[in-house]
């Protein structure tokens, strides 16, 4: 967002640095509102977090006015509370995201093919082909997902004709690779040498980008730049893959409380209405909600490439509307024998469910667990006799089954928002929360390499990832794709040259993605930056393009955020991108336009061009040194060059 507020073509392109060296590797929707944000109110958390804020009270609104149009008052009330103490959403509607903005225009798109679906008018469904393709502008093919599930839901049960139905996925086909696409087309035919390079491709592509590192990459594992490569059948490094991977240790906590009992509520609102018309709103809408959830959440559980715990926001506003629309359905029917059985098989699965979440965080509130248990069960018996219970007995039930299933989200949700959360890699609900499972990056990486990311810090190849820290193995997909380096709610640091974090938040919380040391700026957690270092590097800064240079966006963020100055990244933000080359980068220092090299971020591994750059410049350039980091004065060739 500094970079974006500075410079109008870094905000279009979404570069790293004013100077646009490279961009994020995503494209920049989603930077675009921080952005704008930073240019009106300057750089600083407030700015930073409230359009992710807003985001989510806007995720909320919509979920809660589709539900109510379909199912009243008290559904859409339980389908706003799930979505808003879901842990995840929590989270990432206070962190600087793609996904934030991503769940919201999801929830957008169902919401528009239900309104669509319920009288046949085409300019919903032409609006919710906008809202997929500025999705596709948020996180590429991510916003696709759930493309199958609408169209095959408005081709069989809308009101119009055939024909007409064709016409209208057509035109709104149209709505969606015209409002994706312009962005898209405008990258690819601007001349490459005068706009950044692309930030996560192998060949300067948007293109190559969204269909292999953003795309194909993250199915099947084979992930061209990923640092460590890909996971490979199985899941490999990224974690275990499953059909039960939405519920295990890394996962179960973020999203999945209410998840089995969304199942149940599908399946029997889905039996109840099996003979109803084919232009049946109400099944309608839950195919809608419904199979997006299960279709983005097969995604998730068998993707074999780069997968965060964080991900799964996405599937927050399909299994709040699920939850609150079948549980008024049920509720309508409860006088029916199998109604009211359902409903009670659902409260006392939740319970279970939620004891087992609970009991794997057994230091926080302990007692909780035995609570949500006790209640839910208590609960659930007094749902069996809804039809024959008065009507005190069976709404305590109903009030007592409620607080019972959102007792342990809601638990979790408050410790998250009571925390700071820092680095590319942030799970939810307590500190031992989100760290079961998982391994490494493949490739071996150890504990307490170069770029000492702490624990928690993700376990990246030449990067501390204590036992447990942050969950699955993660790779360079950077959620704060702004360049901030992850500091704490997602914003960036004071830049007074302290580094520090504001708020007093701490930069090591174990699973909050530590940060490096002076100079050993990890490829997750950036590095802190003293005053002298500062100094050095504003001195004589105008006179440069660039501040200085470094391997990796994360360190590149740190200096570029405590000086204020462009910094390039080298190799883009897993320092593996083959920009710039080292002829390139030598022009560029012949020109004079880069002043200082700054070693570490992890660079210097292997034989790619961050490494032969680093080789170079330690060989023809003068050590310098300010505070504890050291730097390269690339004005300065050493006697023997």
């Amino acid at each position: 967002m500094q970079a974006g507020s500075q410079s109008w073509k870094a905000f279009f392109f979404g570069s790293l640095d004013a100077a646009n060296a490279i961009t994020v590797d995503k494209p920049p929707a989603a930077l675009w509102p921080m952005a704008l944000s930073v240019r009106l109110f300057g750089l600083n958390s407030w700015a930073i977090l409230v359009p992710e804020v807003l985001m989510g009270v806007g995720a909320v609104a919509v979920v809660h006015a589709s539900v109510r149009r379909r199912a009243g008052h008290g559904a859409a009330l339980l389908a706003g509370a799930v979505l808003a103490l879901t842990p995840v959403a929590a989270l990432m509607f206070r962190f600087n995201n793609p996904d934030a903005l991503l769940a919201l225009l999801m929830a957008v798109a169902c919401h528009l093919v239900v309104r669509a679906l319920e009288d046949g008018r085409t300019k919903w469904l032409v609006w919710a082909g906008v809202a997929v393709g500025f999705a596709f502008l948020t996180k590429t093919l991510q916003a696709f997902l759930i493309l199958p599930a609408l169209t095959a839901v408005y081709a069989v049960c809308a009101p119009v004709r055939p024909r007409r139905r064709c016409v209208q996925l057509a035109l709104a086909a149209v709505a969606l690779v015209v409002s994706g696409g312009w962005w898209v087309a405008v990258v690819e035919l601007w001349p490459t040498s005068s706009r950044p390079y692309i930030g996560g491709s192998q060949n300067n592509s948007f293109l190559e980008l969204t269909f292999g590192y953003n795309g194909l990459g993250r199915l099947n594992g084979d992930e061209t730049g990923s640092v460590g490569g890909g996971g490979g059948p199985g899941g490999g490094g990224w974690g275990e893959t499953g059909w039960d991977r939405m519920f295990n240790e890394e996962i179960g906590g973020q999203i999945s409380w209410l998840l089995p009992a969304a199942l149940i509520l599908l399946v029997a609102v889905l039996v109840v209405t099996r003979q109803a018309g084919r232009t049946d709103v109400t099944r309608a809408a839950f195919l809608v909600w419904g199979g997006s959830l299960l279709t983005t959440a097969a995604v998730f559980s068998f993707m074999a490439g780069i997968f965060h715990q964080y991900y799964t926001v996405a599937l927050a506003p399909y299994l709040a509307a699920v939850t609150g629309m079948g549980a008024a359905v049920l509720w309508g029917r409860r006088r029916e024998t199998w109604a009211a059985l359902t409903l009670a098989g659902a409260v006392t699965v939740t319970a279970v469910w939620g004891y087992v979440l609970l009991h794997r965080t057994p230091d926080h509130l302990p007692w909780l667990r035995w609570l949500v248990l006790v209640g839910g069960l208590t609960a659930a018996l007094g749902l069996v006799f809804a039809g024959r219970a008065g009507r005190r007995v069976v709404l305590a039930a109903a009030a007592l089954g409620v607080a019972a299933s959102l007792a342990g989200p809601t638990a979790y949700t408050l410790s998250t928002v009571r925390e700071g959360h820092s680095g590319s890699i942030v799970t939810a609900g307590p500190a031992s929360a989100g760290r079961g499972g998982g391994g490494r990056p493949p490739g071996g990486a150890q504990d307490g390499g170069p770029g000492g990311g702490g624990p928690g810090g993700g376990g990246m190849p030449g990067q501390g990832g204590g036992p447990g820290g942050g969950g699955s193995p993660q790779n360079g997909t950077p959620p704060n794709t702004d360049g901030t380096g992850g500091f704490p709610g997602g914003a960036p640091p004071n830049t007074n040259g302290t580094g520090a974090p504001p708020g007093g938040a701490t930069t090591e919380a174990p699973g909050r993605g530590a940060r490096g040391g002076p100079g050993m700026g990890g490829l997750l957690g950036g590095t802190d930056v003293d005053a002298e270092a500062r100094r050095l590097l504003e001195t004589d800064a105008a006179d440069h393009t660039w501040a200085a240079a470094t391997v990796g966006a994360q360190n590149a963020a740190s200096y570029q955020l405590a000086t204020g100055e462009p910094v390039m990244a080298i190799g883009g933000f897993n320092g593996t991108d083959p920009s710039p080359t080292l002829a390139q980068f030598q022009r560029y220092v012949k020109d004079g336009r880069i002043h200082y090299f700054i070693p570490g971020g992890g660079g210097g591994r292997g034989d790619g061009t961050a490494s032969r750059i680093t080789a170079w410049v330690e060989a023809h350039f003068t050590q310098v040194t300010a505070g504890s980091a050291t730097f390269y004065d690339l004005t300065r060739p050493t006697s023997e060059s």
